[in-house]
């Protein structure tokens, strides 16, 4: 206030004066006109109305402007309305799915706050009775306002959890592939060859759950979607449910357990010191387990695992599920007399050094130390170097997801071609699966009318064909579910090879090209640790850290 009356007495504001008529809720500007007064502006005049209390209400600004214009002029003025007091006011707005309701509080201008009562009674006029929220409309109404605050909450429906087939072998091996958020895989060491004896357990069926039901803030029951049951397959080769209890698979015979999917198969294992020309070409429905090595020239094909445990020379290796090779694999790249040499299988391949050698993994490829003038081709990754070297030298390399080594190329400008990205192959794919599924339909659809005519005639429709037509109407809708999960799952494998890299995570040298569908990169000069990859649909180099590794 000394301020203001020094402001007073050189002039500023003299004769003008504020009356608030507190039952009208309206404030009064008054002037009387005096020679010593100095001119004012608006700034002034709100500091004046703030000083005296009056800084809340919510003033017109023409009425501002008017009472500046004649007590500048020297006019005199009656009652001016100059501002009013305004209480607060509120509104509660219902959330689309009923599970909040939202309360918007407009601050008073000088006028009554909110009335926590009021919002009481307006949340029961609106029918609100569920998870009110008491503390979270004081607090609101202690801060003066608020924006969408929640004063009532429901409780959603929690989905119920699907029934899952689980493994009671932890050690089992999977034909099913697994891949992390970010399509990686781990890098593994496929180990000795589990067994298991007849009558053994192998998995356990959980059944789904039915979910929780929810409730809106209406007090309304919102119904919970129960999760999707799951059962064994019908055939599971050494596997068979336990008669008193089905909801548990036991092994049928001896051999290694093998996680498919529907549950577990049990392949026989047909071990074996070597192969060479005294033992023979092997040809197994199972695993093979071979303790040395594997001569040049010689063939191995099992609808299982393949194991060595030396080293494999040019040869044929075919498994249907994955090949590990303790030693090294050697190749018959470029050589005439072993040009049919080749390592192909549907799993992983793990090998401690690959040279001239062509491998097809159907998941991934991991090379502890050297990968020398190879051919290799996998579904999802390619590393080289674990706990060795991990050179990629000359070659050709091809995966879905990536390539990493340590050092990519060599000082002497090898040709090293490196290939990622989904293959026309996965497109062909996808185009068969979304033409048979369109068949599948059709046919499903064609069986629904016939059992929706039997449901609306009974007695028209003989019940054996009715009968035949549920359970052909069942195995057709299981079959369409498989193919759009297949279709799904290659979708998902489409997008997250736009991620792919390759990576140096050492030296990337000159001589390496890269290729990545129609786009193509050559690594110019020597570089410490690199990736390549896109970025903002160009190919090129990128930081070492920017590429994912499995």
């Amino acid at each position: 206030m000394a301020e203001m009356n020094a402001e007073v007495g050189q002039g500023k504001g003299v004769g003008l004066s504020f009356r608030l008529d507190a039952e009208a809720g309206a404030l009064f500007a008054s002037v009387r006109p005096d020679p010593a007064a100095v001119p004012i502006d608006e700034a002034w005049l709100r500091a004046r109305l703030a000083e005296e209390g009056y800084g809340t209400l919510r003033y017109h600004p023409m009425a501002i402007t008017g009472l500046l214009a004649q007590y500048n002029s020297g006019a005199a003025v009656a009652a001016l309305k100059l501002g009013e007091c305004v209480d607060a006011s509120f509104s509660i707005a219902i959330a689309p799915d009923g599970l909040q309701a939202l309360l918007t509080i407009v601050p008073a201008q000088g006028g009554r706050p909110v009335a926590q009562e009021a919002v009481f009674a307006e949340l029961a006029a609106r029918g609100v009775t569920e998870g009110i929220l008491p503390e979270a409309i004081t607090r609101a109404i202690a801060a003066g306002m608020a924006d969408g605050v929640a004063v009532a909450r429901g409780r959603p429906a929690v989905p119920g959890e699907n029934g899952r087939l689980e493994s009671v072998l932890p050690e089992a091996r999977s034909r099913v592939p697994h891949l992390n958020a970010s399509g990686q895989t781990d890098y593994r060491d496929l180990g000795d060859i589990l067994s298991v004896a007849p009558g053994q357990p192998l998995m356990v069926r959980r059944a789904a759950t039915a979910g929780t039901p929810g409730v809106t803030v209406f007090g309304q029951a919102i119904p919970a979607h129960p999760g999707k049951e799951v059962a064994f397959a019908a055939k599971l080769n050494g596997a068979q449910p336990d008669p008193e209890d089905p909801d548990r698979l036991l092994a049928e015979v001896a051999g290694q357990p093998v996680v498919v999917a529907g549950g577990m198969i049990v392949e026989q294992v047909y071990t074996v010191a070597e192969v060479n020309m005294a033992t023979g070409n092997v040809s197994f429905d199972g695993s093979v387990v071979v303790r040395g090595d594997v001569a040049a020239g010689m063939t191995i094909r099992a609808s299982g695992d393949i194991q060595i445990g030396g080293t494999a020379d040019p040869c044929v290796l075919e498994a249907g599920g994955s090949i590990s090779i303790k030693g090294g694999a050697l190749g018959g790249l470029g050589r005439k007399e072993h040009a049919d040499s080749l390592i192909r299988c549907g799993g992983t391949f793990t090998a401690a050094f690959a040279q001239q050698a062509r491998i097809e993994a159907g998941d991934s490829i991991f090379i502890d130390d050297m990968a020398m003038q190879c051919d290799l081709a996998a579904g999802n990754h390619i590393r080289v170097g674990n706990k060795r070297r991990g050179h990629i030298i000359g070659g050709r390399a091809l995966a879905t997801l990536s390539i990493s080594g340590k050092v990519l190329g060599s000082p002497n400008r090898i040709a090293t071609n490196l290939e990622v990205g989904v293959s026309p192959a996965t497109h062909k794919r996808m185009h068969e699966l979304a033409k048979t599924r369109d068949g599948k339909e059709k046919q499903l659809l064609d069986i629904s009318k016939l059992l929706a005519f039997a449901g609306h005639n009974p007695g028209r429709v003989d019940p054996a064909m009715v009968e035949r037509a549920r359970n052909t109407a069942k195995v057709l809708a299981d079959e369409i579910q498989a193919l759009r999960d297949e279709e799904q799952s290659l979708a998902e494998l489409v997008a997250r090879s736009q991620q792919a890299r390759v990576t140096a995570e050492q030296v990337l040298h000159e001589g390496v090209n890269v290729q990545m569908g129609t786009l193509h990169y050559s690594v110019s000069g020597e570089h410490g640790a690199a990736a390549i990859g896109l970025n903002d649909g160009v190919l090129g180099l990128l930081a070492a850290g920017d590429s994912p590794s499995p």
